[in-house]
């Protein structure tokens, strides 16, 4: 492998769906994460345009995040959700492409290596979600080259967290790992062995569209239809509050992860009115519980995959800035019988670092890991029937290359066309299509006396080559899948060439109150689901209990400024409600 090496920096970007990072590894100084020209070792997926004109200034960073809620029009954010999908809206179409945004980001990541290192990067190695398919690992490429970067490798997002952790470890101890990544946009999770400087990723399953920016949707709905109750303002059609409301809505959700309670407040939110109203840990839980539950079935369907019992798993491995989140390191602390998640990564630059890893890796500074990725979805072709037929099974190691033999299907048939597929549905229609072919000039026989071979071969970076073989006549027909299904054209690409933090603090006293407050609500939310989940409660005592959460409702709604004391004796009696429904 010594001659296939590179010599130079090879940065690792982990271009992520709010906020980014870069990091380098290097000889004599480790693995460094890179702080922006703002401080900050991570930086606000955002870019903003100060007016509707191609000369108009351009702003990335924190400087289009800060910027967000005078000129929401024109700052853009979330792309990375888009990139690689078509748009139906001719206006999007029009204007930008995400991967163009996402280009802008990695511009910045770059800039920010180049400023430290002293010199210029050309090289990197940008992380995706593990459950990106083919067209959009191929559109992050493309941002790549855009931003003036030659990408080495794309590697999933928890498979570069478990490099992370597991380089510091000891190498001769065998470990089972399942990396819980949970970001700003998406949501992984990977079940990995490490054994002597090999990562093997056993399987990984996730949600491209579910992580921080959901919860705190989430809240902000909660928030639009309070506002319309009690101030009498839809701030839903106002794109400039909508705006404030997500700011003031995201910097809760981060309190939230330190203190049991915090207060949004925005000034002049709408029409002159300022908002300040509380928000409390337990009812963001309550907004999001559902979207907490999603990725514990996640984590169950992937350890299914991986066939691995839960006692099988050595450390569970936490990436992405909503870990952070209580109630996500509670249940998975009691999905896995107790076993707490590592703390050893922070969860923000995990990602970035394992990039950063494996460039060294790919370099002369080679850090001596070998990476077994896996395929996140079926690859196969349509060839008759409008049926799925899979050639690359989810979870199968790569780089790898599949063959399998079809036969024609009518009597003479002279044309075979091939519809390449991925996904895990039985029906072409339900499945994502990545491009077609035919095979033509079949010697007329039969049906099903003539075979062609299907070969699909896979990269390190998950990306497809499908190629057809007709043995009689040696007719062969080969499609590069990164080449025909990228969203971009090589003209196109050539053309196309980031708040303070807020902290308070209570008095002992106050915290007390307020403790007792958020459990004695917390208790009313754990009664009405154990009420939702006592199928066989009698008519009689489900009219008890629904009556008495009632009448605690409302008290807790009308008494925000009760003592503690008084909100103890009302949890205590709901708690003897709770240990009527508990069996005996």
């Amino acid at each position: 492998m010594g001659d296939t090496r590179i010599s130079g920096e090879v940065i690792g970007i982990d271009l992520g769906t709010t906020f980014s990072c870069v990091a380098v590894a290097r000889k004599g100084h480790g693995v460094e994460i890179l702080a922006n020209d703002q401080g900050n070792r991570t930086t606000p997926s955002y870019v903003a345009f100060s007016a509707a004109t191609a000369s108009s200034e351009r702003f990335i960073g924190e400087a289009a995040k800060n910027q967000a809620t005078l000129n929401p029009r024109r700052t853009i954010f979330d792309a990375k959700r888009l990139i690689g999908k078509k748009f139906d809206d001719p206006e999007v179409q029009k204007d930008l492409k995400p991967e163009e945004i996402s280009a802008m980001v990695l511009w910045k990541m770059k800039e920010t290596a180049e400023s430290y290192l002293g010199k210029q990067v050309t090289k990197a190695v940008v992380t995706v979600p593990a459950y990106f398919n083919d067209s959009q690992r191929q559109a992050t490429k493309d941002a790549g080259t855009i931003a003036g970067l030659n990408v080495l490798r794309i590697i999933n997002e928890p498979t570069a967290g478990a490099l992370a952790y597991g380089v510091n470890q000891d190498p001769n101890t065998k470990r089972n790992i399942l990396v819980y990544d949970l970001g700003g946009g998406t949501f992984d999770v990977s079940v990995l062995e490490i054994d002597s400087g090999i990562f093997q990723v056993l399987a990984t399953g996730g949600d491209t569209h579910l992580g921080g920016g959901d919860f705190d949707q989430r809240v902000m709905d909660h928030f639009v239809q309070l506002i319309k109750k009690r101030y009498k303002k839809d701030v839903s059609k106002d794109p400039k509050a909508l705006g404030k409301l997500r700011r003031g809505c995201e910097r809760a959700k981060r309190v939230l992860s330190i203190q049991t309670e915090t207060r949004v407040e925005i000034d002049s939110l709408m029409d002159g009115t300022d908002l300040s109203e509380p928000l409390t840990r337990a009812k963001f839980e309550d907004l999001n519980l559902d979207l907490f539950e999603r990725t514990m079935r996640v984590v169950r369907s992937t350890l299914k995959d991986a066939k691995m019992e839960k006692r099988e798993i050595d450390e569970i491995v936490l990436v992405g800035g909503s870990t952070r989140i209580p109630m996500v390191r509670e249940m998975l602390k009691k999905e896995f019988d107790g076993k707490e998640p590592s703390k050893g990564i922070n969860p923000d630059e995990a990602v970035a670092y394992g990039a950063a890893i494996l460039g060294a890796n790919l370099t002369t500074d080679q850090v001596g890991v070998i990476l077994l990725d896996v395929t996140p979805l079926s690859l196969g072709v349509d060839v008759v029937g409008d049926l799925m037929s899979v050639v690359v099974p989810r979870n199968t190691p790569i780089p790898t290359k599949k063959t399998r033999e079809y036969k024609t299907v009518k009597d003479q048939q002279s044309i075979i066309y091939f519809l390449v597929l991925q996904g895990e549905r039985t029906l072409t229609k339900d499945c994502l299509q990545l491009g077609s072919f035919e095979i033509t000039g079949i010697p007329p026989a039969p049906r099903g006396a003539v075979p062609v071979e299907v070969t699909f071969e896979i990269d390190a970076d998950g990306i497809l080559t499908v190629t057809a073989k007709e043995e009689a006549t040696g007719n062969s027909q080969s499609l590069a899948i990164d080449k025909y299904k990228r969203n971009l054209s090589s003209r196109e690409i050539e053309r196309m060439i980031r708040e303070a933090r807020e902290m308070a603090e209570h008095d002992k006293k106050e915290k007390a109150r307020v403790d007792a407050r958020n459990q004695l609500e917390r208790a009313i939310y754990d009664l009405k689901k154990a009420v939702s989940e006592k199928l066989h409660m009698c008519d009689g005592d489900k009219t008890v209990v629904e009556a008495a959460l009632d009448e605690a409702s409302d008290w807790f709604d009308g008494n925000k400024n009760a003592c503690m004391q008084e909100y103890k004796d009302r949890r205590q009696k709901l708690k003897g409600l709770l240990k009527k429904l508990s069996p005996a």
